[in-house]
């Protein structure tokens, strides 16, 4: 469950993006991964609190998401894609050789120490709350966000790009906050991901990891709210329960991606909102038929 939740908030902060802003980023993974090595660095190394060391992994991906999201929305389309997968490879690299993040081995051993200095997350059911509500928090900050002027305006942004600069709005902006706040989200799960695991490994920070997330968040339904809930659920208890496969489970995941592509292409939560809508709409248009049959009958 901490591990669903973790990455359920890892598919929203991408859904941000990818959903709202209209940009898919093939590069999601460094925030992810970047802030899982600083928080368990500061952790280890420096011996700070797990909230501070949560705090210093998510600033870093904040800072990355910057810098690499005001080069990135330059452009738009698969070239946006391609320069956040370049900066993603670049972060690959460095996790690789730095001497602090421990290189193919990761970074082992990383203290999950005492909350606030009082509540000791050694504890399975004081990690588990501290989770739901780091999970929680950033869930409902995005759901603010999504509802919110800010919101309204990135969608549409994503609608209709010229129209919204036509309109006054300095898009080149919004979509770079909206990329540093889904950067900051992504670390945010990444620094708790560490914490939980105690550890931070390359696969944190590899370009599978990004189309994991990607899988995640288009399973579910890409644009929608509670879509990437779903699908982080799904792919997690995949991996549980279809283990004994070994290898097989990728083979797997991508049968299933295929399938929704093809015959779910606004994925489960997508095409559950759909259907309610069409039936919603059957009603009123079976009574514009038959007022027109009345209509007719009387004439």
């Amino acid at each position: 469950m901490m591990k669903a939740m973790i990455f359920a908030l890892f598919a929203c902060a991408f859904n941000l993006v990818a959903g709202y802003g209209r940009l898919v980023s093939f590069g999601h993974a460094m925030f992810l991964g970047s802030a899982g090595y600083v928080c368990g660095h500061v952790a280890k190394i420096w011996g700070l609190p797990p909230e501070l060391a949560i705090l210093a992994g998510t600033a870093t991906a904040a800072v990355l998401g910057f810098v690499s999201g005001w080069l990135a929305i330059r452009r738009s389309g698969i070239y946006f894609a391609m320069v956040t997968l370049a900066f993603a490879q670049m972060v690959y690299f460095v996790a690789l050789q730095a001497p602090f993040t421990g290189g193919e081995d990761g970074l082992q051993a990383i203290p999950r120490g005492m909350l606030f200095g009082l509540i000791d997350l050694s504890r399975p059911a004081n990690l588990y709350t501290f989770v739901l509500a780091i999970f929680l928090g950033g869930f409902f900050l995005i759901m603010r966000l999504v509802g919110s002027p800010f919101g309204r305006v990135l969608k549409a942004i994503s609608d209709h790009d010229a129209r919204a600069q036509s309109l006054g709005f300095d898009t080149s902006r919004y979509k770079l906050v909206a990329f540093t706040l889904s950067a900051a989200l992504a670390g945010l799960a990444g620094s708790t991901k560490a914490i939980v695991s105690q550890i931070a490994s390359l696969t944190d920070v590899h370009w599978s990891m990004s189309g994991e997330v990607l899988l995640m968040t288009f399973l579910g339904g890409v644009g929608t709210l509670y879509g990437p809930l779903i699908g982080a659920f799904i792919v997690v208890a995949m991996q549980n329960y279809l283990a004994a496969f070994g290898q097989w489970v990728t083979v797997i995941h991508g049968l299933i991606f295929v399938v929704c592509v093809l015959a779910f292409r606004r994925g489960i939560v997508g095409e559950l909102i759909e259907f309610w809508h069409r039936r919603r709409r059957a009603p009123a248009a079976t009574q514009a038929v038959l007022r027109k049959v009345a209509v007719a009958t009387k004439e």
